[in-house]
């Protein structure tokens, strides 16, 4: 809808000097220019609108959520169905571990409870002995080259490189297999009290 112009009376000043330029010697009326006139609301239709919508969704894009979902699908690490069979509680669990990633550790992130000691590969607590598929554990310094050999892992420090099933060992019975030979009088006495107090010393 149109508006018509603002007018405005005022007096005009008898001097001529003091006369603004456009104003004439027989009009005492002022017109506001143009500009000035307050702009008019344009209605767009449906189609107008939907096509504006479209565009401002695809400049409102994240462009840095974009990247990372590029670079996501980009290097995805391969992941493998481990199962493990615990035979000290008789259980049997079965997830999903990405090759870059410790057994353990994805397990505790999946609620699921698994013997463990150190972490840090160097005891036997973790112990397993693979039924099938292949877990590559460099940092397994609580194994010998031969129970590696044999079969054995350490879950702590174990990463996957195929769909893997293990089964958890004793760990005196892992001890005795890797230090057994070493003792002519068969496996030692665990005296858990003597280690309680030994590390309460430390």
């Amino acid at each position: 809808m149109m508006q018509a112009a603002v007018v405005m009376h005022l007096p005009i000043p008898s001097n001529n000097y003091c006369r603004p330029s456009f104003l004439t010697s027989s009009s005492s009326t002022i017109i506001l220019p143009e500009q000035v006139r307050p702009l008019q609301r344009r209605r767009y239709s449906s189609s107008e609108r939907s096509s504006m919508t479209v565009r401002a969704e695809l400049q409102t894009t994240n462009p840095t959520s974009a990247a990372m979902a590029t670079s996501s699908s980009s290097s995805s690490i391969a992941a493998h169905r481990v199962t493990v069979h615990d035979r000290q509680r008789g259980n049997v669990h079965e997830f999903v571990v990405p090759e870059d990633q410790y057994i353990l550790h994805t397990a505790e992130s999946q609620n699921i409870s698994l013997p463990f000691a150190c972490r840090h590969g160097c005891c036997t607590s973790c112990a397993v002995r693979v039924r099938s598929g292949q877990i590559r554990q460099p940092e397994a310094l609580g194994i010998s080259a031969e129970l590696k050999a044999k079969g054995y892992a350490l879950l702590c420090v174990g990463f996957p490189s195929s769909d893997i099933e293990v089964e958890t060992q004793d760990e005196d019975e892992v001890y005795w297999l890797q230090f057994g030979r070493y003792f002519a009088r068969g496996p030692i006495e665990r005296d858990d009290y003597a280690l309680e107090l030994a590390m309460g010393d430390e």
